[in-house]
């Protein structure tokens, strides 16, 4: 056996070796590169300003990864790996793979019905399976809300067509809701006009639809009055707390009592 033969063969094959992983080395920076700048140009480009923010989020998530995987497959190409064995390899485990995969298949479908239905959309503060937040992206596995003390909350797709989702966004207007208790010997008259007064000088508070005053219930040491105003959507929450502090103020002005829960005992000799 020719030593020297054997010793020029081996350094070519490392040769070889190493100018293919540079490179493969060469070609995964400049496709980063590449990747990042097509992904600023869609589909967040000028151009692209039209598609609703929903759309984009998914897309973006969708070519990302598809340009990575022909990266990977450029990569595979020039490390001279013939595809066919890549692709018996891929055939032989395919039912590992489905199975391993089929969860994200489902969060990546559960995207697409999200896309296709619109139940939300980014910008949008919903309550998905007890979460609250605002919507901060919709990717092709997973939606990510933001709550109110700042914390992210990875929902996944699949999660989305099995729960209710409540969007709070979605209309411009809300009513909001409120019960209120009064002794029983109270004004009735005056209470609703107290109440009406107070939502009137609210500018919070919209007429149109007009608000709702009456008495709906008698409980056990109060008449029980349901209070609905409506508001812009955007005002809920702060228009809410107002009411609670200008109607406790007012009822306190008017000389009307709010009642609270007593217990008589009575001892039998």
């Amino acid at each position: 056996m020719d030593f020297q033969a054997i010793l020029n063969t081996l350094v070519s094959g490392c040769i070889n070796i190493a100018w293919k992983l540079l490179l493969s080395l060469l070609v995964f920076i400049v496709g980063r590169l590449l990747i990042k700048l097509l992904l600023k140009i869609f589909p967040n480009g000028d151009r692209h300003n039209h598609l609703d923010k929903t759309v984009k989020a998914f897309l973006n998530s969708f070519i990302k990864i598809a340009l990575y995987a022909v990266l990977a497959v450029t990569i595979v190409s020039i490390m001279g790996i013939p595809m066919a064995s890549v692709v018996t390899v891929f055939a032989s485990a395919g039912a590992a793979i489905a199975l391993a995969v089929q969860g994200s298949f489902s969060n990546f479908m559960g995207g697409i019905m999200l896309l296709i239905f619109k139940p939300i959309g980014v910008g949008d503060f919903v309550k998905i399976g007890g979460e609250s937040g605002t919507v901060t992206e919709v990717g092709i596995f997973y939606t990510v809300l933001c709550t109110g003390d700042n914390l992210v909350v990875s929902i996944p797709n699949k999660t989305m067509t099995d729960t209710t989702i409540v969007n709070y966004s979605r209309k411009d207007t809300r009513r909001v809701d409120i019960a209120v208790g009064v002794a029983y010997d109270s004004d009735v008259e005056l209470v609703k006009k107290t109440i009406l007064e107070v939502i009137e000088a609210n500018e919070k508070a919209l007429n149109d639809p007009a608000p709702f005053v009456r008495v709906t219930a008698m409980q056990d040491s109060a008449l029980e009055f349901t209070v609905r105003v409506w508001c812009n959507a955007g005002d809920y929450g702060s228009l809410r707390s107002d009411m609670f502090e200008e109607l406790n103020a007012a009822f306190e002005k008017a000389g009307i009592v709010v009642p609270f829960n007593q217990l008589e005992v009575s001892i039998k000799k």
